[in-house]
């Protein structure tokens, strides 16, 4: 694995870095206070980064490198441009026209008729219900098949974008006594009859994002909109529903870097001048403090960022990578969290205060660390997988 950035991707990283920093960074206190307004900025980029060919989560492009066995396709470019983007705002990066989770879902489970129909489509993701939150097979939203139709029934919350985008990945299940099996995902357009918006959500953080709840009534949905094959099938269980989170959560940690990222950088400029950071030629008990706490957060982020890229490389390879999409979206989401406080701590009062971002970013980072799935739950996953052991025998 070659750890340097793919060159054919430093053009648009350059183009996504200075859309954080002239576009979504001066914007983003104003949003962050004026809750449930939609940013009118990001019509613009959106055109912007659809002109300059930026990767869509509804894509399947790999591409060779100059390396003979390394494959650098779409996954390994979105998590470099999505990093890009949290650099500069977290909400925003998460309520851009076109690319919403939705559209990961899309691109990992539809097939070619599919992917044709909702490649374009901006899609946002509903699978927390009140009563399921990270144990998706908790399900209770149901699907049952009428012609050439299913019926939705069921309640779903906490929906990113869910208000603003232009159709809901919906996961349900087919037959309830099927358990994890019966799971599916279906897309349902905005507008479509029995689908009902109940509210927008208030939040800690994100706040230039939209958190919807989402209600379905007897809600037709053209049999066609089933992502993927609709047959159950109880061997393979909730296999083909998880391919969704292999491919959705390296981009999540993704956001977790970009968001540290920024806080480390912010922090050092606010104290550089007093501190000659990063200095390795003193010897390791003769550093200051702050300077030790830099090193931490230094080493903690960059193994943060060399697990997301080993998972989007084994995407992007063909490779099972359910473990290490875990693996880095549990590290990255921890590392986060830990960093952006750290920073406000080391900043003292102008980090708590209103006068940098640093206390905005430290509320922005905790959903990180749950959405997509909680840190409790990605260690599940991880020990299951070095542990062969299935869901059933390791709750």
């Amino acid at each position: 694995m070659n750890l340097e950035i793919p060159s054919k991707y430093k053009g648009t990283l350059k183009a996504a870095y200075g859309a954080a920093e002239k576009i979504l960074r001066p914007i983003s206190r104003k949003y962050d206070l004026a809750e449930h307004t939609y940013p009118k900025e990001l019509d613009m980029l959106a055109a912007a980064l659809e002109a300059m060919n930026t990767p869509a989560a509804a894509t399947e492009q790999v591409a060779q490198s100059n390396e003979s066995n390394t494959k650098n396709g779409n996954n390994m470019q979105s998590v470099l441009y999505i990093q890009a983007l949290n650099y500069g705002d977290v909400g925003m990066s998460l309520t851009i026209p076109g690319r919403g989770l939705g559209n990961a879902a899309i691109s990992a489970v539809a097939n070619p008729e599919q992917l044709a129909k909702f490649g374009k489509t901006w899609a946002s993701m509903a699978i927390t219900e009140p009563g399921a939150g990270s144990d998706s097979a908790a399900i209770t939203t149901t699907a049952k098949k009428d012609g050439d139709f299913y019926i939705l029934n069921g309640e779903k919350i906490f929906i990113t974008a869910g208000e603003r985008s232009n159709a809901v990945v919906v996961w349900a299940t087919l037959d309830k006594s099927l358990g994890r099996a019966a799971i599916k995902s279906f897309v349902v357009e905005k507008g479509t009859p029995g689908m009902e918006l109940i509210r927008v959500e208030k939040k800690l953080g994100i706040r230039a994002s939209d958190t919807a709840a989402i209600m379905f009534t007897n809600c037709r949905v053209p049999a066609s909109n089933l992502l993927g094959n609709a047959e159950i099938d109880v061997k393979k269980g909730f296999g083909g529903v998880m391919e969704t989170f292999d491919a959705t959560r390296p981009f999540v940690a993704a956001m977790s870097l970009g968001a540290a990222q920024a806080a480390i950088e912010r922090t050092r400029e606010l104290i550089g001048a007093k501190l000659k950071l990063t200095d390795f030629t003193n010897p390791i008990n003769n550093i200051d403090a702050v300077e030790a706490e830099f090193f931490r957060m230094e080493a903690d982020y960059e193994a943060s960022r060399l697990l997301v890229l080993r998972a989007a490389w084994m995407a992007d390879n063909r490779m099972p990578n359910s473990m290490e999409a875990s693996i880095c979206k549990a590290k990255a989401g921890r590392v986060c969290t830990l960093i952006t406080l750290k920073c406000i701590e080391l900043l003292s009062s102008i980090g708590y205060s209103q006068q940098e971002l640093l206390e905005k970013w430290g509320r922005d980072s905790k959903i990180l660390d749950i959405f997509e799935g909680t840190q409790q739950i990605q260690q599940l996953i991880i020990a299951r997988r070095l542990l062969g052991k299935t869901s059933q025998e390791l709750k």
